[in-house]
């Protein structure tokens, strides 16, 4: 989302100059700025990588003046956001301990539509149903994350002003539902100009593809200008925030902002070369784009998007994810993804550089990550998945933690003890998935490759026993080094 208007040649004259060096930028703030350096989320976030673009260097003394309000907006395209958002996330989570407001917009409007960038081919329409589910959800993440985000924050030592700033959600639908066909090109459409919106590098490839770009995705840039024009007007936004690719899309809705008044009879048309009426209004902030050290893109485990939700990706997988980071991102991440200070990272990572076989610093990215987006009770129960699932003795694990550290992970499954009771071992190796088949089941079995809490069993025929229930609710079939089940007890 949030990503159109491919940057014509009328912005380059525009008073809010692009900052494409941040860090210089950082390093030329006068001492009384880099003083309050706690206080101001845009020094943080320059310190810390994360700024890839403003569109005016005023940015860090209109946040520094006071109480400001920031937002950043998602399609749900799914019922949770994943990794890809994180980074955004915790852009607006440094503004919210400081105090500021910080709007999370969900495109219930602009994902009945989708937008082109990086797609060939048009997106699926989602059903009524479908929508309201993920728009739900992703509502009540966004509200979940601030809440552990700022008890993470009061956990590493930040003095989080008051109890934050103001957290809203808020849906496009709300206003864009009110709008008529007319009122929309009336009102909306008057002030974009068509050659700067083809001039977008989705909407170019897409008219020169076979499949070419309907109406409805062309349009989608005018929606994403609207939303910042009204959330200005309604919640006095000043700052939006996006990634790297959503550069268009802020400086769309900051030209809406200067060109259209709240009142039709003050509407006026503002001249590029008028810098005196740009200075107070609206602000753009970008952060880069993330990928790996080998150029594939952040957020992916085996080609599949890591969820935020862990009903979608379990606390084992999500940790798992951050522990697998590569030596040469694993600095990067611990900056982008946690609230540790340059310190404290720089401790971690002379640790990591004596003893680099024991993945020291991405154990602790995985711990402060599973933290922030989980809560504190997620970083044990992930810590005991992976020793379980690491072939760790389970003679001191009790059968309520294991139930819990995989609560929602497809690796469990549920079966009435009777039931297990009547089953040899094949057949419940088999209609667990742990094997494809019972004739599968039986040949692993008897070849010694399929353990009961990491004792091998050899008999297809064996049933669970009383003595194989840890603490009477749980068992664990292991197949191979690393294929797992639990079956919870009913």
């Amino acid at each position: 989302m949030h990503s159109f208007f491919t940057i014509s040649k009328r912005w380059a004259t525009l008073p809010s100059k692009v900052v494409r060096n941040p860090r210089t930028f950082a390093v030329r703030l006068s001492s009384s700025v880099a003083a309050h350096v706690n206080r101001n989320p845009v020094v943080e976030l320059q310190q810390r990588g994360l700024v890839a673009a403003m569109t005016s260097p005023d940015l860090v003394d209109h946040v520094e003046s006071g109480p400001t309000a920031i937002y950043c907006g998602v399609d749900p395209t799914a019922s949770s956001l994943h990794l890809g958002n994180l980074v955004t996330l915790l852009g607006l989570l440094h503004f919210h301990i400081k105090g500021h407001t910080t709007i999370g917009l969900v495109g219930g409007a602009t994902g009945t539509i989708g937008d082109p960038s990086g797609k060939s081919t048009e997106r699926q329409p989602m059903s009524s149903t479908t929508l309201s589910k993920n728009v739900a959800g992703i509502d009540a993440q966004f509200q979940r994350f601030f809440v552990r985000g700022r008890a993470y924050a009061e956990r590493r030592g930040y003095t989080v002003q008051g109890s934050g700033g103001r957290v809203k959600v808020v849906n496009n639908k709300t206003w864009f539902g009110k709008l008529s066909a007319l009122d929309f090109l009336g009102d909306i459409g008057r002030y974009a100009r068509v050659g700067t919106m083809i001039a977008r590098d989705s909407v170019k490839s897409r008219l020169e593809s076979p499949q070419g770009i309907s109406f409805t995705e062309f349009s989608y840039q005018l929606l994403q200008a609207y939303d910042f024009w009204y959330l200005f007007h309604e919640d006095g936004c000043r700052i939006q925030l996006g990634g790297s690719d959503q550069w268009g899309n802020i400086t769309a809705g900051i030209d809406l902002i200067h060109k259209k008044k709240k009142s039709t009879d003050e509407q006026v048309v503002i001249s590029s070369d008028d810098s005196s009426s740009e200075k107070q209004l609206a602000y753009g902030l970008t952060i880069p784009l993330l990928t790996t050290a080998t150029g594939e893109k952040f957020g992916k485990s085996a080609g599949n998007a890591v969820w935020l939700d862990e009903t979608m990706t379990s606390l084992f997988d999500f940790y798992q994810f951050f522990v697998k980071t590569a030596d040469a991102d694993v600095g990067r991440y611990l900056h982008y993804f946690t609230l540790l200070n340059a310190d404290e990272i720089n401790t971690i990572m002379e640790q990591h550089s004596a003893e680099p076989e024991k993945r020291i610093a991405q154990h602790a990215l995985a711990k402060e990550t599973t933290e922030l987006v989980h809560g504190a009770e997620a970083v044990p129960k992930a810590l005991l998945a992976t020793r379980v699932l690491f072939g760790s003795s389970l003679d001191k694990v009790k059968g309520q933690e294991l139930i819990e550290a995989f609560e929602n992970d497809p690796r469990m499954m549920s079966l009435e003890k009777p039931h297990v009771a009547e089953m040899s071992l094949d057949r419940i190796a088999s209609e667990s998935g742990l094997c494809s088949s019972k004739s599968e089941a039986k040949k692993l079995i008897k070849s010694g490759g399929l353990y009961i809490n990491n004792v091998k069993v050899s008999d297809p025929t064996y049933r669970i026993a009383d003595k194989d229930w840890i603490d009477g609710s749980v068992c664990v079939l292991r197949s191979g080094k690393s294929n797992y089940k639990l079956i919870k007890a009913l």
